[in-house]
C-alpha cells in the first residue's frame, strides 16, 4: 500500500472522529519545496461537508494524525494545505521491502482478466519502414510492455498491408524495369530493393502524364488514363482474380519485403505474438453487413450501397459497402477486429497504434462494433499520434524522400560516436565493445526522444540534440545507470543486509526513495494513459534526484559502514528502477560507459 493510500484511509479517520463526517476522498498533492513536509492535504475540498475556518480545520486532523497515526511525525498548515511530515523510520520500513524485490513496481496478470491485444507497425509492403513507422512501432511495443507491466496478459499484433493498387505498382516497376534484380544480386535488404520500384513507378507514370498533357489531353484526364497506372489496375484484378503469373510474382516480392522488415524490427528490437495479412482479411466483415441491416444498424440506399448512419452521434452516414458489393476499409476492420476475438477468445480489448489522420476512422469504427452489439467495443483504444518532422520537411514515400528507417538508426550510432569520441568517455575499450555502445546509445537515444514527448505531439526530431549527455536525453540516463554500476563494482563489501529502521535519514535519502516509491503508481498511469511518456520523464526525475544525492552525499566514502551499505543498497535499487522503466520503453542500459 502506498503512502497516499495509508494517509488518506487515516484522514477520513480522523474527519470522522473529530466531525463525525465520512469523506468519499481525500485529495492530495505534492508538498511545495518551501515548506516542511512529505505530503500536503488538500483542505478546501471538505468545506462542503465541514463548516469552519480551513487553517483550524487542518490543524485538528493533523494533531489527529501526529497522536494516531505511527507514520506521522509533524505538521503544519499554510492557509488551507495541511503539510505532513513522515516518520524516517516508514521510508526504512519500505525500502527494506522492496529491495530485495525484483518484480517491484510490475503485476503479474490474473487468470480471469481478459487479455489486450495492441497492433502496431502494420506497414505497406511497397516500401521500406521509415522515421514515421519507427514512432508507431516505438509507442506500440512499449504500451504493450507497459500494459504488461500493470497486470494485462498482452498479445503485439500488426496488420501488414500486402495488397492493392499500391502493392501492384512495384511489382509491375520491376517487372518492366527490373532485369530479374533479387536483393541477393544487389546486395540490396528486400523492402528497399522493391521500394526503389514504387519510385520508379513514380517517376514513369509522371513522365506519361507529361506525354498525355502534350498531346492536349487535361492533366486530371491524363492521371487517370497513364498506360502504365491501366497496367497497374489490370494486375490488381488479376491477382484478386488469382492469375497464377501474377500471384506468384506478389508471392516472390513480398517475400523479399518481410526479410527486410525483420532485420528492421531486429535492429529497433521490437517485435510480435501474431501477425495479420491485409490479403486473408480484405473480404471480412461483408457478411455482417446483411446481419447489420438486419438489426437496422446499417442502411441500404437505392443504388444497392449500404451506409451506417451516425449523425444521431453527432459524425455522419459511413459507407460500409458500395453499389457493386464490394467492401470497403471500414468493412475490412469491422470483420478484422471480430476474427482477432474468434481466434483469441481471451482478449477483451484492443489498442491500435495509429497516426491522428485517423482520428475519425476509429471513431466511427468503434461506434459501429458497440452498435452490432459487441460488448468488448467498449474496450478499443485508438493510440493516437502526431507525425514526425525533420529540420529538412516533410517526408514522401513514392518520391523516394523519407528517411528510411534503417538509415536513422546507422546515423544514431554514427553521432553516437562521434560525440563519445569528442568527450573521450569511452578509453580501454576495445572497437567491438565500443561499436556494441555506440548502437546501445545511439538507439536509446532515438526511442527516448520519441517517447518521452505526449504520443499526442508532432514532433521534430533532431539526431545531435538526442544525443547530448547532459538535459533530459536517453544517454544521459544510460550514464547514470553506467555510474551506479561503477559505484556497484567499487563497493568490495557485503550491502544484502536489511538496514535498521531507527535510522536517521539523510534528506537527499529521504528524497530518493520517495522518488522510488513512487514507481509502481507511475506505472499504473502510463498503462491507464497509454503513455510511455510518463515512464520517459519518471526516470529522469528519478536521475536527477539521484545525481543530487550523489553530489550531495558521499557513498563510498561515508563516516561509518553503515551509512555506507545503506547508500550501496539505494543506488543499487535506482539502477534497478532505471532498468525496470527503460526496458519498458524498449531501451538498454549499458554497464559501462
Amino acid at each position: 500500500m502506498s503512502l497516499q493510500d495509508v494517509l488518506s484511509n487515516q484522514v477520513k479517520k480522523a474527519v470522522f472522529s473529530c466531525y463525525n463526517v465520512s469523506l468519499d476522498a481525500v485529495e492530495f498533492q505534492a508538498t511545495r519545496k518551501e515548506f516542511a513536509g512529505d505530503l500536503t492535504v488538500v483542505v478546501f475540498p471538505m468545506l462542503r461537508l465541514i463548516k469552519g475556518n480551513p487553517v483550524s480545520i487542518g490543524e485538528t486532523i493533523g494533531n489527529y494524525l501526529v497522536e494516531n497515526v505511527n507514520e506521522v511525525k509533524a505538521f503544519n498548515v499554510v492557509k488551507g494545505f495541511l503539510n505532513i511530515e513522515i516518520a524516517d523510520s516508514y521510508f526504512v520500513d519500505f525500502f527494506n521491502g522492496i529491495y530485495g524485490n525484483n518484480s517491484f513496481g510490475f503485476l503479474n496478470p490474473e487468470p480471469k482478466d481478459k487479455a489486450v491485444m495492441v497492433e502496431y507497425s502494420s506497414p505497406n509492403t511497397n516500401k521500406p519502414l521509415h522515421l514515421g513507422h519507427i514512432r508507431n512501432n516505438l509507442l506500440g511495443y512499449s504500451v504493450a510492455e507497459i500494459l504488461k507491466a500493470s497486470g494485462k496478459k498482452v498479445y503485439k499484433t500488426q496488420i501488414i498491408n500486402d495488397r492493392g493498387i499500391h502493392i501492384c505498382k512495384s511489382m509491375l516497376a520491376w517487372k518492366r524495369f527490373g532485369n530479374g534484380e533479387t536483393p541477393e544480386r544487389t546486395g540490396l535488404k528486400g523492402d528497399k530493393l522493391v521500394g526503389n520500384y514504387y519510385v520508379k513507378f513514380d517517376q514513369e507514370y509522371k513522365k506519361e502524364i507529361e506525354d498525355l498533357v502534350a498531346s492536349g489531353i487535361s492533366t486530371e484526364e491524363a492521371k487517370k488514363k497513364a498506360p502504365i497506372l491501366l497496367e497497374a489496375q489490370q494486375m490488381l484484378q488479376k491477382w484478386e482474380a488469382g492469375d497464377e503469373e501474377v500471384v506468384s510474382l506478389w508471392k516472390t516480392m513480398n517475400g523479399w519485403v518481410y526479410e527486410g522488415f525483420n532485420e528492421t524490427y531486429k535492429n529497433l528490437g521490437v517485435d510480435f505474438d501474431v501477425l495479420y495479412y491485409e490479403s486473408d482479411t480484405y473480404l471480412l466483415g461483408k457478411a455482417l453487413v446483411a446481419e447489420g441491416l438486419k438489426k437496422g444498424v446499417f442502411v441500404k440506399e437505392e443504388d444497392g450501397s449500404v451506409w451506417c448512419d451516425l449523425t444521431d452521434e453527432g459524425l455522419d452516414k459511413k459507407i460500409v459497402q458500395r453499389a457493386d458489393g464490394t467492401a470497403v476499409y471500414m468493412t475490412q476492420d469491422i470483420g478484422t477486429a471480430i476474427q482477432r476475438i474468434k481466434d483469441y477468445p481471451n482478449v477483451g480489448g484492443m489498442v491500435y497504434t495509429v497516426g491522428n489522420e485517423q482520428d475519425y476512422h476509429f471513431q466511427v469504427l468503434f461506434l459501429i462494433l458497440k452498435k452490432l452489439g459487441f460488448d468488448w467495443a467498449e474496450n478499443l483504444y485508438h493510440l493516437s499520434y502526431g507525425m514526425v518532422d525533420l529540420p529538412s520537411g516533410k517526408m514522401k514515400s513514392r518520391e523516394g524522400t523519407v528517411v528510411d528507417a534503417d538509415d536513422l538508426i546507422d546515423e544514431m550510432a554514427a553521432t553516437a560516436k562521434s560525440i563519445s569520441e569528442e568527450l573521450g568517455k569511452l578509453d580501454g575499450y576495445t572497437v567491438s565493445e565500443k561499436e556494441d555502445l555506440y548502437k546501445t546509445i545511439g538507439l536509446g537515444a532515438l526511442k527516448y526522444f520519441i517517447l518521452k514527448v505526449d504520443p499526442k505531439k508532432r514532433i521534430l526530431f533532431d539526431p545531435k540534440e538526442s544525443i547530448d549527455f547532459q538535459g533530459n536525453t536517453g544517454p544521459f540516463i544510460q550514464y547514470t545507470y553506467a555510474r551506479i554500476q561503477s559505484i556497484i563494482r567499487k563497493a568490495d563489501f557485503d550491502f544484502s543486509s536489511p538496514i535498521d529502521k531507527d535510522r536517521t535519514l539523510h534528506e537527499k535519502e529521504r528524497e530518493l526513495i520517495k522518488q522510488i516509491q513512487l514507481f509502481p503508481e507511475i506505472v499504473q498511469n502510463a498503462a491507464a494513459q497509454h503513455s510511455p511518456a510518463l515512464i520517459a520523464n519518471y526516470t529522469y526525475d528519478l536521475v536527477k534526484e539521484f545525481n543530487s544525492f550523489y553530489q550531495n552525499v558521499s557513498i563510498l566514502g561515508a563516516d561509518n559502514e553503515t551509512d555506507k551499505v545503506f547508500r550501496v543498497q539505494l543506488s543499487h535499487k535506482v539502477a534497478f528502477v532505471i532498468k525496470q522503466a527503460f526496458g519498458l520503453l524498449g531501451i538498454q542500459v549499458p554497464d559501462r560507459m
